[in-house]
C-alpha cells in the first residue's frame, strides 16, 4: 500500500491542467507571478494565448477571473495557498456572493514551503475558504489524486478552492484505482476498532500507524477525505456507527479545519469519542515538508497515541 517513489504534487497539477486545456479552449490560467513555482507556466508554454501573469496582485487576479467567468470563460487562478489569502475579501465578495465558475488553485500549502517559514505557510486557509457559501473545497492526497481529481474539478460549475502540497507527495492512492466525485471520501483501509480520517499527504502517516495499531489486534480503517466541503456525511456515520472512535489528521490548524468539518457531521447524525491532530501554531523554517511534518508531530506514532487514547 505504501510503496512506491515520492511524486511531485506540483508537476502534476502542472501537466494535468495543460492536458485539461487541450480539450477545453474556454480555460484561462491567471496567476500573481508564481507562474514557475506553481507549475503553471506549463499552460504557458503550451497555450501563451490563455495565460495571464497580474503580477503580485492577487485581489487583481481574483476580480480579473471573476470578469473572465462573467463573460463564459473558465479561469483558473493559481498561486500559493498563503498568498491567496490576501485575497479573501474578493473572494468572498465577488466570486462566492456571485457563485461565478472560478477555480482557486493553490500550491505550497501546509507546511510544504519549508524553507520560506511561516510566513509562507498556510495553516488556515481550509477553515477561511469552506465559511464562504458556494465555495467548494478539495484536499488531493497526493499526486495520483490530482491527476483524477483535477479534471472533475475544472469540469464542475462553480466555485472551488482546490489545495495542494508542493513537491512531497508519498504514495497514497497511486496504487488505487477509483473515480474521483465530489462529496465522497474514500477508503484506504477498512477497519473495525477505529476510523483515522484526515486529508492531504499526513494520510501517509495514518497508513502508517494503522499497520502499527494492526499489529497491536486494533483493526483501524483509514478514509481519505479529499472533498471537506460538501463533506461525505455518510461515510463518515457509517465509520463513526461501524468503530465507534474516530482520529482525525490534518496539515492544518485544528481550529475550523479538516477535523471540525468531520466533527460537526459527528455530532449531527451519531456522536461518537474524537481526536483531532493538527497544527496549533505557526510553522518554522527547515530543510524540507517532511522535516517540519516530524518536529511538530505528523507521524505514526502520535497517531497511535491518540487511537490508544480512544482505545483505553
Amino acid at each position: 500500500m505504501l510503496q512506491g517513489s515520492i511524486s511531485s504534487i506540483r508537476e502534476a497539477f502542472g501537466r494535468t491542467l495543460v492536458k485539461i486545456g487541450e480539450e477545453d479552449k474556454d480555460i484561462i490560467v491567471i496567476t500573481a507571478d508564481v507562474g514557475d513555482s506553481t507549475r503553471g507556466y506549463y499552460f504557458k508554454e503550451k497555450f501563451p494565448d490563455r495565460y495571464f501573469n497580474v503580477g503580485i496582485s492577487e485581489q487583481d487576479m481574483v476580480n480579473f477571473a471573476a470578469g473572465l467567468s462573467a463573460v463564459g470563460k473558465k479561469p483558473v487562478a493559481v498561486d500559493f495557498a498563503m498568498f491567496m489569502m490576501r485575497a479573501w475579501e474578493q473572494i468572498r465578495n465577488t466570486i462566492g456572493r456571485m457563485n461565478l465558475n472560478v477555480k482557486l488553485a493553490v500550491t505550497h500549502s501546509g507546511y510544504s514551503d519549508s524553507g520560506d517559514g511561516s510566513s509562507h505557510q498556510a495553516l488556515e486557509d481550509i477553515s477561511l475558504m469552506r465559511t464562504i457559501p458556494n465555495m467548494k473545497v478539495i484536499v488531493p492526497a497526493d499526486a495520483a489524486d490530482v491527476e483524477r481529481s483535477l479534471p472533475v474539478i475544472i469540469n464542475e460549475n462553480g466555485p472551488i478552492y482546490y489545495r495542494m502540497g508542493r513537491d512531497y507527495s508519498p504514495p497514497i492512492t497511486s496504487s488505487m484505482n477509483y473515480k474521483f466525485e465530489i462529496g465522497k471520501a474514500y477508503v484506504l483501509k477498512d477497519g473495525d476498532d477505529l476510523a483515522i480520517m484526515g486529508a492531504g499527504v499526513v494520510l501517509w502517516d495514518a497508513l502508517k500507524a494503522a499497520d502499527e495499531l494492526e499489529k497491536m489486534g486494533i483493526s483501524t480503517a483509514v478514509i481519505n477525505v479529499p472533498s471537506i466541503k460538501p463533506i461525505d456525511e455518510a461515510t463518515i456515520e457509517y465509520y463513526a456507527r461501524k468503530t465507534g472512535r474516530i482520529v482525525t489528521i490534518e496539515e492544518h490548524t485544528i481550529y475550523g479545519g479538516v477535523g471540525s468539518a468531520i466533527a460537526e457531521v459527528v455530532v449531527n447524525r451519531y456522536p461518537v469519542p474524537m481526536r483531532f491532530i493538527g497544527s496549533v501554531t505557526y510553522g518554522r523554517s527547515a530543510r524540507s515538508e517532511r522535516d517540519l511534518l516530524d518536529y511538530y508531530g505528523f507521524v505514526p506514532e502520535t497517531v497511535v497515541k491518540k487511537a490508544l487514547e480512544l482505545i483505553k
